[in-house]
């Protein structure tokens, strides 16, 4: 296995990493003008050791988990960092009279490059994902529904030690075509596309992936455009090596699926990065450019979708490092064909 990458700012463990956060965070905060932030449980929550069930506020002098997040605001505040995943209510809850601004500022940055301790553990989940892909693979298809099918890779997630099933998603035949389209009442049948992919939680990191399958016989022109997706997937790797950007990536993927004749039926991204949250920074796609750092950690999926026929996407985990990208798992570089 390639080296993790060297330590970040702060130590390599989640507790003592948890000091020199909220010393960046505070940097940050007062760079932006932010007064103080106001988290629930979320992905930047947990990035600052949140534990509990309420709130968390951090001011220039203090960090305080809370029920009352109102409670803990400094007088006279006038602009206040709040969490991307509260709702409403709580944002009404808070009523203050200040300026709210996405607390993301403040914390995608932050939480772009990983410690080696978080590699690990998404290199963890990652693993976890797969294997459980690779147990589903071996279950009865023919007869059965996309839902019913959903429901049992949920069951093998959480009999992994998943602590939370983001997305099981099952496609099969037209279905596969459409984007994160939801497992329905279809019945699996031979000669079927079949598209399984799932998103889970373990040990506090998030993995997502994705696999394509053929039942029985691969449908016309199915197994070329996999052979695609596997040179659109090495393209994206190759390209993957910092100082490379995250547009740098989506550009590769996307030329070598546009040379293959396939451009127009692409995905519009490549992959997005993942780590406490599902769906985090960086967005492989043309508009960012953020940089692929040692300790960048993302999903790199390319995707096809041929309207009305059939569709494909393939997900895997990746790595940056020092040496280049390291692949966490890996998909078939031939299209697997399902027996029964």
């Amino acid at each position: 296995m390639t080296p993790p990458p060297p330590p970040g700012p702060w130590a390599s463990g989640p507790e003592a990493a948890v000091p020199g956060r909220l010393g960046a965070v505070r940097e940050r905060m007062a760079a932006a003008g932010i007064d103080a932030v106001v988290l629930r449980p979320s992905p930047d929550f947990r990035f600052l050791g949140g534990r509990g069930g309420g709130f968390l506020v951090v001011t220039a002098d203090a960090a305080v988990e809370t029920a009352d997040p109102r409670s803990c605001l400094p007088p006279g505040v006038r602009r206040v960092g709040v969490d991307p995943e509260m709702r409403v209510r709580e944002l009404f809850g808070l009523a203050v009279e200040a300026e709210l601004v996405p607390a993301a500022q403040v914390f995608a940055p932050l939480r772009l490059r990983k410690e080696p301790y978080e590699v690990a553990l998404v290199e963890r989940a990652a693993l976890a994902a797969e294997s459980v892909l690779g147990q589903a693979r071996e279950l009865s298809w023919f007869g059965a529904t996309e839902r019913a099918m959903a429901t049992r890779l949920r069951v093998l997630a959480l009999e992994s030690g998943c602590e939370e099933v983001l997305s099981a998603r099952v496609a099969a035949g037209p279905g596969t075509a459409e984007p994160g389209s939801a497992p329905s009442g279809r019945v699996i049948n031979p000669g079927d596309a079949l598209v399984v992919s799932l998103s889970g939680r373990w040990d506090g990191y998030c993995a997502e992936v994705a696999r394509v399958y053929a039942v029985a016989e691969p449908p016309e022109d199915f197994d070329a455009v996999y052979s695609v997706l596997v040179a659109a997937h090495h393209a994206g790797m190759a390209a993957a090596r910092h100082p490379a950007t995250a547009s740098a990536v989506a550009s590769a993927v996307a030329q070598a699926i546009d040379d293959s004749g396939y451009g127009r039926y692409a995905a519009p991204a490549a992959g997005r990065g993942v780590g406490l949250g599902a769906d985090e920074a960086p967005r492989l796609r043309a508009d960012d450019d953020t940089p692929l750092e040692p300790g960048t950690v993302f999903c790199l999926e390319p995707a096809i979708y041929v309207p009305d026929l059939f569709g494909a996407r393939l997900g895997d985990m990746v790595t940056c490092t020092d040496a280049g990208p390291h692949p966490l798992t890996a998909a078939p570089s031939v299209l697997p064909v399902l027996e029964r």
